[in-house]
């Protein structure tokens, strides 16, 4: 029976994937043609990575679907003529009903990033009309993922009871950090981590190899509400830090005096942060652009400027090479032109490398003598005489017992609450979640603004800050199709004119807030979050404000993330575009989440103190986007990494 609906479900799986292809097929791009089972494959492996609770609920939505195809029709979905699919699709796609919207869109969400992110280089017929960037051979399947062999501290099968003075649960930037200080300070460390160790190199940043590689859930993760989030969380050695862009910020000092006052936090000052901002930004090369930036980017900073907002590019945790250095003195004496071209050219070359903590503090844990176990879940712990006893499944062994005299959770926003309340500490855990809601849209000029090498765009406008702000995000063709789901009437456009394209969006720190709580019986946890009116009404003042930024820059055409919202080809355009945003109608996201676990000395409102200890405990202890108080307004990581730098030494100094 199992077997019958398993077929059932690919034959009508198949059918969603080639009817949502089709529409952007055309005989000039043979990568975008059929056959579709590259994306059938794609689309049936990630419902199988796809939240838990989540996955019966859909194929049994799937197949539903597919049995209304005999309501005049007399035959299922998956065997109606290709006119009759495109009908019922389009009815599901524009119904009032939230369920099937949701539907198709996460099946053409996959299809359609699955269609576009086919390599070129593979296809014997290719043109050049979207090469991305490879490395070498590397990027599939389980390429680069480090060995034990290849360092005798990382544990490869573990024995099934093991012993410790001190555990860190989770490898992310709280937690390598933490890790590596303990063990340069001569203490016995375990690092453990969920997911695989992979070098930083093992696939192409942004694609869906690496969706594949190294996101939880194949980066199928969202806070549920009336407005879902999707979100992403790394699960891989290193965390959140191997998948982001590297864009740095440091705590607002403004933000940081607000924790002060309502969370009563201690030594958390502009000034008693500042060693440790400047300790991690030396580890990690925080820099500058060696020269110009992209295309994209100075359109939207160029444009902020003429407006007489407040724009600056942010630095990165990049390295750059001496050659980076001189050319940009050879740049600095050409002209403008000459200055964009050659740094775009620079760029291409790849003169910087991105760091992560797989670059930097997990091979200095490593070299201290610190063990990293990874592919280890942590399901539970449990405090007996004052020691801890952690309850593990690790994917070869199976179940271990680890004990430790002191304990570090730093699995995140998301994961560190929901080890904690399933194991029973649930005093103002997982209760105050918060974020940064972000709409994004997609831009088309007249001239070249993007290019395969692109990367992230570092330019942000921060002059209705923290309110909302802008920027420019990732822009390679799989992502600009997938920004042009709202807008199927224009989906030809990616295809012809991906080069004058490119992603930006406006985020808000946000009034709303959200929780987290494991589902008995699943593994995943139930995220929920709900926007307030006024949220609502800043993400639509900020989608208004960048609207405005982007015609003063040039664009010709705009497309919202709002589900049947028009494009806009003007700026007397704008005032199709709501004054609060529609309930349920627009595509929302954040890469940033925290505070599920804040830090203070206010115990009315604080799970841990103000160095990471949870009330109550002598022994355990966050180091992660947990501890923040409040949405920050700006990348949280580097606060993350200088908090657990200070927590760390405190604990060291045995204050």
């Amino acid at each position: 029976m199992a077997q019958r609906m398993n077929a059932w479900f690919h034959d009508t799986v198949s059918a969603l994937a080639y009817s949502l292809a089709q529409p952007h097929a055309e005989p000039t791009r043979p990568d975008l043609q059929p056959p579709y089972n590259d994306l059938t494959q794609f689309v049936l492996g990630q419902h199988g990575r796809m939240t838990d609770y989540l996955r019966t609920p859909l194929k049994a939505l799937t197949l539903g679907f597919d049995l209304l195809g005999f309501f005049g029709n007399w035959k299922p979905f998956h065997q109606l003529s290709p006119v009759a699919r495109r009908r019922q699709i389009e009815a599901w796609k524009s119904s009032s009903s939230g369920f099937k919207r949701d539907l198709i869109r996460y099946y053409e969400s996959l299809a359609t990033l699955a269609l576009y992110s086919r390599d070129l280089s593979e296809s014997p017929h290719a043109t050049s009309a979207h090469p991305l960037p490879r490395r070498g051979g590397e990027g599939r399947g389980e390429g680069n993922i480090k060995q034990p062999g290849d360092n005798l501290n990382i544990i490869g099968i573990p024995n099934r009871e093991l012993r410790h003075e001190i555990v860190v649960i989770g490898s992310g930037p709280g937690g390598a950090i933490t890790a590596c200080l303990l063990a340069e300070a001569g203490r016995n460390v375990l690092l453990i981590e969920e997911g695989p160790f992979y070098s930083l190199a093992s696939c192409v940043p942004f694609t869906k190899e690496e969706m594949v590689q190294k996101y939880r859930n194949g980066g199928q993760t969202v806070a549920m509400g009336t407005n879902k989030i999707a979100y992403v969380e790394g699960r891989c050695v290193g965390g959140g830090s191997e998948i982001n862009s590297g864009l740095y910020h440091r705590t607002p000092p403004d933000i940081l005096e607000s924790w002060r006052k309502e969370f009563q936090v201690d030594g958390s000052n502009e000034i008693d942060l500042l060693p440790h901002f400047e300790a991690c930004e030396k580890e990690l090369s925080v820099s500058l652009l060696p020269g110009t930036a992209p295309a994209a980017s100075l359109k939207l900073h160029d444009c902020a400027t003429q407006l007489g907002w407040k724009s600056f590019e942010v630095p990165r945790w990049f390295r750059y090479d001496a050659n980076g250095s001189r050319r940009r003195e050879e740049a600095e004496t050409k002209d403008e032109t000459t200055v964009r071209l050659l740094t775009s050219a620079a760029t291409e070359r790849g003169s910087g490398k991105r760091q992560s903590m797989t670059e930097t503090y997990v091979p200095r844990f490593l070299n201290a003598g610190g063990q990293l176990l990874p592919l280890t879940r942590v399901q539970t712990i449990h405090q007996d005489g004052g020691r801890w006893t952690l309850f593990a499944q690790h994917a070869s062994v199976g179940a271990l017992r680890i004990e430790s005299e002191t304990l570090f959770v730093c699995g995140g926003a998301v994961q560190t609450p929901t080890l904690l309340r399933r194991s029973g500490i649930k005093r103002n855990i997982g209760n105050s979640l918060r974020l940064h809601p972000t709409i994004k849209l997609v831009a088309r000029f007249s001239d070249v603004v993007n290019s395969a090498h692109m990367g992230v765009p570092v330019h942000q406008v921060k002059e209705f800050a923290p309110r909302f702000s802008f920027g420019c995000s990732i822009s390679t063709p799989p992502y600009l199709a997938l920004g042009m789901i709202d807008h199927p009437e224009h989906g030809n456009v990616v295809r012809h004119s991906w080069q004058q394209m490119a992603n930006y969006y406006a985020m808000i720190t946000g009034e709303g807030r959200g929780t987290v709580r494991p589902l008995p019986g699943f593994r995943d946890p139930l995220v929920r979050y709900t926007l307030t009116r006024n949220d609502r009404r800043d993400l639509a003042e900020g989608l208004h404000k960048l609207t405005e930024a982007l015609f003063a820059s040039g664009a010709v055409a705009l497309y919202p993330g709002i589900t049947r919202g028009g494009c806009l080809l003007r700026p007397d355009d704008l005032a199709k575009l709501p004054n609060v945003l529609p309930n349920a109608l627009a595509s929302l996201m954040t890469i940033h989440l925290f505070s599920s676990c804040p830090m203070g000395e206010n115990k009315t409102k604080c799970a841990v103190d103000s160095f990471g200890r949870l009330h109550g405990f002598k022994n355990l202890f966050v180091a992660d986007a947990s501890l923040l108080c409040t949405a920050p307004g700006v990348n949280p990581q580097g606060s993350i990494m200088a908090l657990a730098r200070r927590n760390a030494l405190r604990f060291l100094g045995g204050h």
